[in-house]
């Protein structure tokens, strides 16, 4: 019998290779805190909780929700009750971001019980998937170097964050010149505009011939009823993001039919035990389903390609042409050794129990205070 004995969390901060610029805000570096969990057999399962505006949660008030929530749910148990203790992660009162890193904590202690990756846990699938890539808010001459270097590199999906004002077509028809017909583009609002602004300005892209694959929340996180009018007025298909946190925001969204897409993150579902019900009700409901992240370390990132890979997200679209899964390629260094690591514009899991994470990284440009009972 395997028990959960210790909870440790790590607060991390790394600088980025270059600043992340959306309409919402613009960071110069990852702050993050780490979970690991402990069974009596000496085992560590990792998680992430990323920190930022969007996840809607500071690292103090992370730090504050497992030790007042998540801890005492877990230390002294039974690691064979793993699924439940999952659910009564995902049914406490702590922030989705703190619940995420505890919860795929879990799941990775769980996986490493059973001998096997966590990806196989969730249902199998391949241990690599390809990613889009990620270019922040930026004038045309900027967007179309970024774009052009990276299809260099190998991505054959570029993500474009659209801010809220000036020439959208002159942004992405540049883009596409740099790029060529081939590589799938998406645009990504991040809830700049209002929904006539949005509808006006998706037309003028579809007319212009840059052949978008999809646009991200065009319109406020809260408005539905906006949503569905871009939805409804467009014909290139609207991705929600912001607007789905929870199962009761997805039913609502299929209930109004305000997007086609849904962009699935463990940081807004809590972690892989909610994300999993998520992506089946998706699924079920006819949505497209497309596996994205914060700006975060692989430590997420590898928990959320499990269940991409798991659930064949890679095999259907939107995931077909690049998950949305760049984060750690922001950063300068990774804040553990082993797990999963990029080559090009895959992601490549590791094949070793749980996510094959062999602890801390002793010497990358990364912060770490500790705290463990």
């Amino acid at each position: 019998m395997s028990i959960i004995t210790q909870l440790t969390v790590h607060r991390v901060r790394i600088p980025l290779l270059r600043p992340f610029t959306t309409a919402v805000r613009s960071a110069t570096e990852l702050e993050t805190v780490l979970v690991s969990l402990t069974d009596s057999d000496g085992r560590r399962g990792w998680g992430e909780a990323p920190i930022s505006r969007v996840t809607k949660a500071t690292t103090d008030e992370v730090t504050a929700a497992i030790d007042s929530h998540l801890r005492g749910l877990l230390r002294g148990r039974n690691l064979e009750d793993w699924f439940a203790l999952a659910e009564a992660v995902n049914s406490s009162l702590a922030p989705a971001t703190a619940r995420m890193a505890v919860d795929c904590a879990l799941h990775d202690l769980a996986a490493q019980q059973a001998g096997i990756p966590l990806y196989r846990l969730l249902g199998g699938g391949a241990p690599t998937i390809t990613t889009d890539m990620t270019l922040s808010v930026g004038d045309a001459s900027e967007l179309a170097a970024a774009a052009r270097t990276h299809v260099a590199a190998g991505f054959r999906c570029i993500k474009v964050k659209l801010g809220p004002d000036g020439d959208q077509v002159a942004r992405l028809r540049a883009v596409r010149d740099a790029v060529g017909p081939q590589v799938v583009l998406r645009v990504d609002a991040n809830q700049a505009f209002s929904p006539e602004h949005a509808v006006d300005v998706i037309r003028a892209l579809e007319d212009s011939g840059v052949n978008l694959e999809l646009v991200e929340q065009p319109v406020g996180a809260a408005d539905w009823a906006g949503l569905a009018f871009v939805t409804a007025r467009v014909e290139t298909p609207v991705m929600a993001d912001e607007s789905v946190w929870t199962l009761a925001d997805l039913r609502t969204l299929i209930r109004l039919e305000a997007a086609s897409m849904v962009n699935v993150k463990l940081a807004k579902a809590g972690g892989l035990h909610e994300a999993r019900q998520l992506v089946a009700e998706a699924q079920d409901a006819g949505l497209g389903v497309l596996i994205g992240c914060m700006l975060e370390s692989t430590v997420g990132i590898a928990a959320a390609a499990s269940l991409a890979t798991a659930s064949r997200l890679a095999d259907s679209a939107p995931g077909s042409s690049g998950l949305d899964l760049d984060g750690g390629l922001w950063l300068r260094g990774t804040p553990v050794e082993g797990g999963a690591h990029y080559a090009g514009n895959a992601l490549v899991l590791a094949d070793s129990p749980g996510l094959g994470i062999e602890g801390l990284a002793a010497a990358t440009p990364v912060h770490a205070d500790q705290s463990a009972s």
